[in-house]
């Protein structure tokens, strides 16, 4: 399988008549995305702004974030309002840089906030991007279910909707992957290590749902796919995880343990392909869902595994018994998680564990505690830091600072290894 992406480098974005990508300035024209997103007639109204690295700005709260792209042949997003085509094929544009950010009133206390500057904007990579923001209102009708569609994906056809403006723009930069057969993997690099991406996903129900071309992940098993699909967006976030630890849309398309395996592989690694693994919600479905991700990495010959973990709670049992089941059958495992650890670190830090658990990458202690300073603009709706997880009623303080705790900030301890954090020996 040939694929090719193609790399456009966003340095600005401004309103303008037209869109257009013109040395690296980014023109959209709001109105042609307000009409397009207003072919729904769940929507009341929708308002656009522009944030940008560094401004005295605060997002709150975010729904989901997605980088725009689109294919000259076949879609982005496939499933997701587009016929399901099969992604991971092909040209596909992307334009980097810059990202779609999905606000408003939404649904629930799980969405985030994004700080353009100040000591909240060392703690996600969504403030380093020139940020198209798209605040939805919805009709009074609309339920809590469906309002939560409704945002998610009028943030998938904005973004592919801007992504399109790139396409056969010239300057750009190329990536390719030539992703093989099993068979031809197999024997690849004898010397190197073969190593599995156990890629799990929210699939809880209740607005915690991941969703594979256009299918919600509750409805499947664990299943194997590839790195270009991926890419193409063939995994679209639908979840109200803790915004800290949440995977948004943008983070599937720029997995970082997914662009690590890619890097390292022929040098350090076999890098043998991906089982999406669904974390579900009764004991029986975990048991299922972990004796096929063993299953499959067993397939593929594995002697390593990579785990990346999405949630907290319930989540964390899937995640020590696939690494129980995959050490037990002899296949070398590194799990990537957070921590709850309470505001002073001292709280048990995961709700379950194995002693087969002995090689695990920490993102933080979500619980910990940070001042924000109050912003010069707010787009959005202040107010919702009550209900986002990490806030509470008293977060806004009389000088208009806030207090929080670190997962409610949006990415800001990524599973996926996309944070600013890092880690030290002491």
């Amino acid at each position: 399988m040939s694929y090719e992406l193609r790399k456009i480098q966003i340095t600005d974005v401004q309103f303008g008549d037209v869109n257009r990508i013109d040395k690296g300035v980014l023109t959209i024209d709001a109105q042609s995305i307000i009409d397009l997103l207003m072919e729904d007639k769940r929507i009341k109204s929708v308002e656009i702004d522009i944030a940008k690295p560094g401004e005295s700005v605060r997002i709150l709260p975010v729904k989901d974030v997605i980088e725009p792209r689109a294919k000259a042949e076949g879609n982005v997003f496939p499933g997701i309002q587009s016929d399901v085509t099969e992604a991971g094929k092909g040209v596909t544009y992307a334009l980097k840089g810059c990202a779609v950010v999905t606000t408003g009133p939404i649904v629930g206390f799980q969405e985030g906030l994004i700080d353009m500057s100040g000591p909240g904007a060392q703690y996600s990579i969504f403030s380093k991007l020139n940020n198209i923001v798209i605040q939805i209102f919805k009709e009074e009708n609309v339920e809590p279910h469906e309002h939560e569609q409704v945002v998610r994906e009028a943030g998938i056809k904005a973004a592919r909707h801007i992504g399109q403006i790139g396409l056969n723009y010239e300057d750009y930069v190329s990536e390719e992957i030539h992703w093989k057969s099993i068979g031809e993997k197999y024997r690849e690099y004898p010397e190197l290590p073969k190593v599995v991406y156990v890629y799990n996903c929210m699939a809880q129900g209740l607005l915690h749902d991941t969703y594979y071309y256009g299918r919600d992940a509750k409805m499947m098993i664990p299943t194997l796919i590839t790195p270009p699909e991926v890419a193409d967006g063939a995994i679209v976030s639908g979840n109200c995880v803790s915004p800290g630890s949440k995977t948004t849309t943008y983070h599937h398309q720029n997995n970082a343990v997914l662009e690590q395996c890619l890097a390292r592989h022929g040098k350090e690694i076999n890098f043998m392909g991906i089982v999406l693994n669904p974390l579900m919600v009764t004991l029986k479905e975990k048991y299922r869902n972990c004796m096929l991700t063993v299953k499959y990495a067993q397939m593929l010959g594995a002697q390593g595994a990579i785990i990346s973990q999405e949630g907290f709670g319930n989540p964390t049992t899937d995640l020590m018994l696939t690494c129980k089941g995959l050490e037990n059958s002899g296949i070398k495992t590194v799990i990537i998680t957070n921590e709850d650890a309470g505001v002073d670190g001292m709280s048990e830090s995961l709700p379950d564990t194995v002693s087969e658990a002995d090689a695990i990458v920490s993102t933080g202690n979500s619980n910990e505690t940070i001042l924000l300073p109050k912003m010069d603009k707010i787009i959005g709706q202040l107010h919702e830091i009550e209900r986002v997880t990490g806030g509470n009623v008293d977060s806004i303080q009389e000088d208009g600072q806030l207090l929080v705790e670190i997962h409610g900030i949006m990415g800001s301890h990524n599973l996926q290894g996309n944070t600013f954090l890092s880690a030290i020996t002491v």
